[in-house]
């Protein structure tokens, strides 16, 4: 099972990431995993962009998974990112997003990104982890939560 905590280091946590549209999230996004990656941000970009094509990876309750299987990437690559104001991500509940959880894989991964999107999926489907993402006032108390050390993020 993908540890949550070792996929989204601290460094890979963004609070208060200023965007006003989908693609402004996904391009500051991909630049970030760029610097990261070495991968080409507009290589990444264009992956997101291609999956997002094929229905939109906001599942609502404020919540986004974008993803994308990169050329190039050498290992899976996680990124939290809270919205400094909620953007139209075309959710399925018609609701803007603010919390939004990057997964970028490699590509010809068999399944585990499959594995990794619904675990993620299902720790933002309960609203106190939402709300702790929410509230947690710096990235340290962020990634305490992500790697499952709730007690860490008091």
């Amino acid at each position: 099972m993908i540890d949550l905590g070792s996929l989204v280091t601290p460094d890979r946590v963004l609070l208060d990431l200023k965007a006003t549209s989908k693609r402004q999230v996904l391009r500051s996004l991909a630049q970030a995993a760029a610097r990261v990656t070495g991968v080409d941000a507009e290589v990444i970009l264009e992956a997101l962009l291609q999956r997002e094509r094929l229905g939109t990876t906001g599942l609502g309750g404020g919540i986004a998974i974008p993803h994308a299987r990169v050329p190039g990437l050498a290992s899976f690559t996680g990124f939290f990112a809270r919205l400094a104001k909620p953007v139209d991500f075309e959710a399925v509940d018609g609701a803007p997003v603010d919390l939004v959880f990057l997964l970028l894989a490699p590509e010809g991964t068999g399944t585990d990104h499959l594995k990794a999107l619904a675990r993620i999926a299902r720790l933002l489907r309960e609203e106190e982890f939402r709300n702790a993402l929410r509230t947690s006032p710096d990235r340290a108390k962020v990634h305490a939560i992500l790697a499952g050390r709730p007690e860490a993020a008091r």
